[in-house]
């Protein structure tokens, strides 16, 4: 299905008892709504479940310019306006997690419960390798970009990016690139004290995308909020354990 939100093509899916509870799942950076497939048919006997794509990701349309998270709240809700959807249940995973705390803690939306899974949000404290490299490609971009040498350097600062970036940012379009950046360098630990609704953590136990470290600081921070971690599961927690996640959100989502 798809509808037209700021001139741009957006895909969702509209699933599930169309009087019964409302759900918004937003999935992460470069994934798409296809994530949430077995959590949509554990649940749509009881509630409606809208799932949109990001821009840039499935079939939406690619914005023009690079958005930040303002950006993609205000996405958020006019989807939302557009599609008839009020006071949702919000589930996020990874950077929909991110936009799920910005839009809860902000009071833009009113949702009576959320659902974070592998939630991006924090900047995590960068490990000694991971401090070099940055270190490294800095000092090389520097380099490159000097007047004499810019001019006789070709596609060198480009392969450095590719070389020190991550996977999400190589195989981004400039645009997303530029987009990630901004996502990136976002914390949220400062408003997350703000979320009143009772907020359900799921967690991988080895993700290193989103480090567990990370959902006990959510936990710690949100007034109601309870962290539920599966073991042995990565950034993707949910997809790995998928029978025992639909438990869990069956006893959350009443």
């Amino acid at each position: 299905m798809f509808v037209t939100v700021d001139n741009l093509k957006v895909e969702y899916i509209d699933e599930g008892k169309q009087d019964g509870i409302p759900v918004l799942l937003l999935h992460g950076w470069g994934s798409s709504f296809d994530v949430y497939r077995h959590i949509i048919n554990s649940l749509k006997d009881r509630c409606r479940l809208v799932a949109v794509n990001f821009p840039g990701c499935g079939m939406t349309d690619t914005m023009e310019t690079p958005w930040d998270l303002d950006d993609y709240c205000d996405f958020v809700l006019k989807f939302m306006k557009t599609v008839g959807l009020e006071n949702p249940v919000i589930f996020g995973h990874s950077h929909g997690g991110r936009v799920t705390i910005k839009l809860t803690a902000e009071g833009l939306v009113d949702p009576p419960k959320i659902v974070l899974l592998d939630s991006a949000g924090l900047i995590p404290e960068k490990t000694p390798k991971q401090k070099a490299r940055a270190k490294n490609f800095k000092r090389i971009k520097k380099i490159l970009s000097l007047p004499v040498i810019n001019k006789f350097s070709g596609g060198l600062l480009e392969k450095a990016r590719r070389h020190y970036g991550s996977a999400d940012y190589n195989n981004a379009p400039p645009v997303l690139r530029q987009t990630l950046v901004k996502l990136v360098n976002t914390d949220l630990r400062d408003i997350l004290p703000k979320i009143k609704c009772p907020s359900l953590l799921i967690w991988g136990e080895k993700d290193t995308a989103t480090p567990l470290s990370d959902a006990k600081i959510i936990e710690k921070l949100i007034p109601d909020a309870g962290l539920c971690v599966l073991e042995g599961t990565g950034h993707f927690s949910f997809l790995e354990k998928p029978y025992q996640t639909a438990a869990i959100l069956s006893s959350f989502i009443k």
